[in-house]
């Protein structure tokens, strides 16, 4: 029983460390979003908005499957008593070399990609982004490798130092280039790729100064690749598909807002830059939930307690229910306090694009405690070795989706808001898909 309670203190205690690093960061991301917006515009905004869905589809590609799983394979070896060098210098080398790859294409699609969105001004900017590609590999490596031993707080630091240089030279740029909005979003893009490379830094300093007896080990033989890619490709194939479908967001709602709205890539920029931006707060937070998940489930995993009380199914319901815990009030108080929060955030608003926002905060509000429900889930597939289950659910929840916006953005009274309903249903079906996963590969593991 004393164990079992360590063993939640430190399952707490991390998710704590991450939780409160990405609230951090994201409460400064959103105070960061008032004098941006002030100095920019709604237009400029969604200028802005425009490059990322294919950042974040590239970086999802290159980074995204990877602290999950580096952090799984990390404490399933030290479970094991195999040592952790040839894991982290396996995952480096291959993770450098897709992440560079990454960073090429943005660079090389970027005339194309600017062209299909209508908007040939940003092609700068998705040269400025493209180096944060191969720099987040690298930090994902990390993260993933102090995660696994159960080590947070580099993980929290490094997104707090991200968020920190992110602002300053982004307000920076946006203020030396307010008389020109292009320019003004070209350098605020450079500020990302600036803030990625600081906090690699960060992590090589935390990296050099683990103590003696947690600094990398040999033991266990050679990591292949392809034993690394074997569980990552499926977590990256899941997270994928979300900045996918932004992508197509991107240059598919534009489009059919445009059939009646004067400035469509306006309100698409108030429900991605807006609305979204307000509800990923409290899902940054839940963030630390899924993280402390990978390592606690994958350890149990090995020790192969799974059949047991104490095993992958309570360890589950215990992350998910601290997570509901978390994400319920905070989706009760986004939409209840919906208007004090866009006029805090967002000042510079006004009128009906401010009335909007309020509206498509409210819709979108539900989706603070679905899309923390489905991230910790997916955490868990990780953990249990069927990331292929969370692909599957959410490549069905997108499908959805999309068809679900495309019939609903017809309609110029339902507008933008058509996206957010179409986006409540997705992590909707997306939840209780994973849910029927893990309940399912948690009651096929061998009883003890």
């Amino acid at each position: 029983m004393a164990e079992e309670t360590k063993k939640k203190n430190g399952f707490l205690k991390g998710a704590a460390t991450i939780a409160a690093g990405g609230f951090i960061a994201k409460a400064i991301g959103a105070v960061y979003r008032i004098p941006l917006t002030n100095l920019i515009g709604g237009h400029g905004l969604g200028l802005y908005q425009m490059v990322y869905p294919v950042y974040c589809m590239l970086l999802t590609l290159s980074a995204t499957g990877i602290p999950s799983s580096i952090a799984k394979l990390t404490a399933e070896r030290l479970e094991r008593g195999e040592g952790d060098k040839p894991l982290f210098k396996t995952a480096m080398k291959l993770f450098l070399i897709i992440g560079l790859v990454g960073s090429l294409l943005m660079a090389g699609l970027a005339p194309l990609l600017s062209a299909a969105q209508n908007t040939k001004e940003i092609t700068a900017g998705y040269f400025a982004l493209a180096p944060s590609v191969v720099l987040v590999s690298a930090i994902s490596v990390f993260r993933g490798w102090f995660q696994g031993k159960n080590e947070m707080f580099p993980t929290a630091l490094s997104e707090v130092v991200e968020q920190v240089v992110k602002v300053g030279f982004g307000l920076l740029f946006a203020y030396l280039f307010r008389g020109n909005v292009v320019r003004a979003v070209t350098f605020l893009l450079l500020a990302v790729s600036l803030s990625e490379l600081v906090a690699l830094l960060v992590m090589l300093l935390l990296f050099k100064r683990v103590p003696a007896h947690r600094k990398l080990t040999d033991g266990g033989g050679r990591v292949a690749m392809k034993s690394v890619l074997k569980l990552s490709v499926p977590v990256t194939l899941s997270s994928i598909l979300l900045p996918l479908s932004g992508l197509l967001d991107s240059v598919l709602v534009v489009r059919l807002l445009g059939k009646y709205a004067a400035d469509p890539v306006a309100l698409y920029g108030l429900f991605s830059g807006g609305a979204v931006t307000v509800i990923n707060l409290p899902v940054s937070i839940c963030y630390g939930i899924a993280a402390a998940s990978v390592p606690s489930l994958a350890s149990a995993k090995a020790r192969k307690t799974e059949g047991k009380k104490s095993g992958v199914k309570r360890k589950l319901f215990f992350s998910l229910g601290v997570t509901v815990l978390v994400a319920a009030p905070a989706a009760l108080a986004l939409y209840f306090f919906a208007e004090p929060t866009a006029k805090l955030v967002y000042r510079n608003l006004e009128g009906d694009e401010l009335a909007t926002l309020i509206g498509l905060i409210k819709v979108f509000a539900v989706s603070a405690l679905t899309l923390s429900c489905v991230q910790t889930l997916s955490a868990c597939l990780t953990a249990q070795g069927k990331p292929q289950y969370a692909a599957l659910a959410m490549a069905i929840a997108v499908t959805v989706k999309t068809a679900v916006y495309v019939a609903l953005l017809q309609n110029p009274q339902i507008s933008v808001f058509g996206l957010a309903h179409a986006t409540n249903i997705c992590y909707l079906v997306a939840f209780l898909l994973d849910l029927l996963y893990n309940l399912r590969v948690a009651s096929k593991q061998k009883e003890k």
